[in-house]
Order: C-alpha cells, then structure tokens, then sequence
C-alpha cells in the first residue's frame, strides 16, 4: 500500500498505524492542545433516499465513513496512549488494526501521547466489483501540523519536527456482518500530496 516511513514515533504514526511497528509520523496540535472534532471531516450525507442511491454509492459512502471513523477513534486512544482501547476495533480489523496497536503500545512505552487531530480529505480511488463493492480503495492527503506526540510525563514536545500532508492510501472491506472496516493502509513521505 505504498511507502511505510521508518521515521521516528510521532504522531500521523496515528494516521499510519500500518506502519507502527516500523515507526510514526509527525503532527501538531491546536493551540488549546485538545482535540476538536471539525477536523476530521465526516463524509457528507447525501439527500437521496435510500431506494435512489445505488449498491456502488451506498459502499463507497460506507467505506469513507469507516476510514473516517477509524481516526477518530484512533485520535482517541493516542490521548492516552491506550493500545487496548476496545473502541480501535470498531472501524479497523486485520493489518491496520494490529499496527495501529502496535503504534499506540509503543507510544506507551516510550512514555509519549498524542495530542490534535489530523486533518483528512478522503475519497474513493476504486471499487471492486464496480457494480456491488466488497473492497474500496481509499485515498487522502492526511495533515497533520495540528496532531503531535508529547510526553507524557511532562507535557512537552517530544521533538521539533512539524507535521504535513502525506499521501495515505487505504483498502476499506466489507465484512461478513455487512459492515465496512479498513483491512489495510499506508502512509507516504511527506510532502507526498
């Protein structure tokens, strides 16, 4: 799924969990340093009802809102560093659910949070099959100059590099109970979008 950065733990590392074990990435906080929910954009709502709006239009809708939920419930459990959130598992499974655990648990042990949110722009790259989906690629150029790691122990910066936009690509998948949750996703370099 594109690039993983072997960069230091920071924090779009919450916005690429998929690459925890192998690093994060870096973000910024706002300046009351607590997280304020206009910045993860939800997916807008269509009007139509639901017998208008096709299978194809219903998954990617689906699928967008799941990627979304997925950060913010990501946004959540790096407040506090809690790799066990039970609440990380509603939006994510497989890959991208164990490597945002992962991010999380060594944030923990390095003693850093995450404060902020990123800033996300998601849309629908692809749909498989085209005419019912069960799989969705996602794409977005995540920002994060307002979500940064902290210390934990003392409140401070836990380095000096700002966030940005990277390009983050993501596989969104139908489950068996009819859901959607992100199987998968990657963060690139920034300045990648």
């Amino acid at each position: 799924m594109g690039a993983r950065t072997t960069k230091a733990y920071s924090a779009v590392g919450m916005l690429c969990a998929a690459t925890a074990a192998l690093g994060t990435v870096t973000a910024c906080t706002s300046g009351d340093n607590q997280p304020s929910q206009s910045a993860i954009a939800t997916p807008a709502v269509s009007s139509t009802t639901p017998s208008s709006v096709s299978p194809t239009d219903q998954a990617k809708k689906k699928a967008l809102e799941a990627y979304t939920a997925m950060w913010h419930d990501f946004v959540a459990a790096g407040a506090t560093s809690d790799w066990q959130s039970p609440e990380l598992g509603r939006h994510a499974t497989g890959i991208a659910l164990t490597n945002m655990s992962r991010a999380l648990y060594a944030d923990r042990y390095n003693g850093l949070v995450t404060k902020g949110e990123p800033t996300l722009s998601p849309t629908v790259a692809s749909a498989e099959p085209a005419l019912d989906p069960i799989k969705i690629i996602v794409s977005d150029c995540g920002d994060s100059t307002r979500w940064l790691k902290y210390r934990a122990d003392n409140g401070q910066l836990s380095d000096d590099k700002p966030g940005g936009r990277r390009s983050i690509n993501a596989i969104v998948e139908k489950q068996a109970d009819g859901s959607w949750k992100v199987s998968d996703y990657g963060v690139h370099d920034l300045g990648t979008c």
